[in-house]
């Protein structure tokens, strides 16, 4: 797929084939969201991929929104360090964006769909995925190949218009 026809194609995906995702496409995305650009090359991620069944539908417990994750082929778990400043937390916030974000784009260029989800309840998070104390899991991505229909560009998205987003030189 061209880059532009993943960025056109992606959309939230919460309904997944039982297709699996092989470990190198996986591996893919994997390494899209390690190359991901950070502050200062901060790179202040580690990513768990989680693929067994019974530890996905585990990890759909730790919000209230993750329903998606216990159906997934896949789902990466974005963990990063316990932050107390607000600068920190905001450069935290960017580079986790900027890496959901390259996570997408790499499973939308190989058909896989993808959605976010935030994390709630962190010691459940901690005990399913075992990461250290002093790390929070930031947010989870599920991945799987569309249920219903392909990843297609989408001809007509429902954003405000292009006109009425864009602003040049002032507003």
């Amino acid at each position: 797929m061209e880059t532009w026809d993943a960025i056109t194609s992606r959309r939230n995906v919460r309904e997944f084939s039982d297709s699996p995702i092989t470990p190198e496409h996986l591996d893919r995305i994997l390494e899209a969201g390690r190359r991901s650009p950070s502050s200062q090359n901060w790179q202040p991620w580690d990513f768990i991929a989680v693929t067994q069944r019974e530890q996905l539908a585990e990890l759909s417990g730790v919000w209230r929104g993750a329903g998606h994750v216990a159906g997934s082929a896949a789902t990466i778990a974005l963990v990063g360090p316990q932050l107390d400043s607000e600068g920190h937390r905001a450069r935290l916030s960017y580079d986790f964006g900027q890496a959901t974000m390259s996570i997408m784009i790499a499973a939308a260029d190989l058909g896989i769909g993808s959605c976010h989800s935030a994390v709630g309840d962190q010691e459940r998070a901690r005990q399913i995925l075992g990461f250290p104390a002093d790390k929070d899991c930031a947010y989870m991505i599920s991945l799987g190949y569309p249920a219903a229909r392909p990843l297609a560009p989408i001809k007509r998205p429902d954003r405000r218009p292009f006109d009425e987003v864009v602003h040049r030189g002032r507003w």
